[in-house]
């Protein structure tokens, strides 16, 4: 009989494998959509006529039921690490389907991310015995919690209606960022819904709190979120750059608000938090070095109105004397050398 972390463990496991292939199918689906029409990442929805683009949406959606059921079984802190797997799976597929070459010090980046899932597995602490949906909800409104949860909104509005309009197209952790906040708020709404359904399953109809439903309505809207932004932010950069990094930031995130609403790590000794930071942080630097390893996408130039960095030659005439031309002037009759310096200012 399968304990509950290694229940949770294999469920995790079959998720990373479905969320990591999602993230490939997408890709080539936004791309074939963005030949054809606007991109996703300007704010174009072509894809969602796309069947390839569907096909991975429904991958992705298997997964993260996988990841849903996982959730009711095992505690985030141990859940959400095992999210390293995914980028193994996508490194690996993008390697071979979308010629986005994985050299030898990305396969030491893989092996760092399964060394370090391991010693979390080891460590993980026991999931709590909630027996009501209201309990979660004392969790969920707890001072500490209130504080992060508003904290997270403040710094998703201020990436949305600042940041995104401005650097969104260049800068990887604007999209991302958004997505991994808004995500850990996600996960706390599903682990309760979770366990509200295997309670429910079990002959204690958690149906008829209303805070079922609160949790219900702020998982999807999340969702909804995190699904837009992350799409554009495929869109807009190599897979290899942003399933790491989203990664890193989204669990990073989540454990903090899992710690703080949940008090995972109530009753472990120092040794084993310890232990828990070790591999979480060898799961980072594998992701870093996964990062460090692969090539953008060459950024494209959204900014029609972008001015361009002027070509400027510099003239030595026969007199001596410099004479200073831009690139559409007429070159001048007596020119004896040229000293040629791009993008002048």
């Amino acid at each position: 009989m399968f304990s509950s972390n290694l229940k949770g463990f294999v469920l995790a496991f079959i998720s990373s494998a479905f969320i990591g292939s999602s993230f490939i199918i997408k890709k080539k689906g936004l791309r074939r959509a963005g030949a054809n029409g606007v991109r996703a990442g300007v704010g174009g929805y072509g894809y969602l006529l796309e069947p390839l683009w569907w096909i991975g949406m429904i991958t992705m959606i298997v997964g993260e039921v996988a990841n849903f059921v996982a959730y009711i079984y095992a505690p985030a802190v141990l859940v959400t690490p095992l999210g390293a797997l995914s980028i193994i799976v996508s490194a690996v597929l993008a390697h071979f389907l979308l010629s986005e070459k994985l050299r030898k010090m990305g396969m030491l980046g893989c092996l760092l991310c399964i060394v370090g899932s391991t010693i979390i597995v080891l460590h993980a602490p026991q999931e709590q015995d909630i027996s009501s949906v209201l309990e979660i909800w004392e969790l969920a409104t707890q001072p500490a919690f209130l504080l992060y949860t508003a904290a997270a909104v403040a710094v998703s509005l201020v990436l949305i209606l600042y940041c995104a309009p401005r650097c969104g197209q260049t800068n990887v952790f604007v999209y991302v960022g958004i997505c991994s906040v808004i995500g850990s708020l996600t996960v706390m709404s599903v682990k309760a819904i979770g366990t509200a359904i295997k309670l429910t399953i079990e002959g204690r109809n958690q149906a008829v709190y209303f805070q079922t439903w609160i949790f219900a309505m702020v998982a999807v809207t999340c969702i909804i979120i995190q699904l837009n932004y992350l799409n554009m932010a495929l869109d807009s950069f190599n897979t290899a750059v942003v399933s790491p990094t989203y990664y890193a930031l989204f669990t990073s995130f989540t454990i903090l608000a899992s710690a703080i609403m949940f008090k995972d790590y109530n009753g472990q000794s120092v040794s084993t938090i310890a232990s828990e930071l070790c591999g979480f942080i060898t799961v980072l630097s594998g992701t870093a070095v996964l990062h460090s390893t692969r090539e953008p996408d060459s950024p494209s130039n959204t900014d029609l109105y972008a001015p361009l960095s002027p070509t400027v030659k510099w003239y030595i005439q026969g007199n001596g004397e410099p004479w200073k031309q831009k690139e559409e002037d007429g070159a001048p009759f007596n020119l004896i050398t040229i000293v040629r310096q791009d993008h002048f200012k």
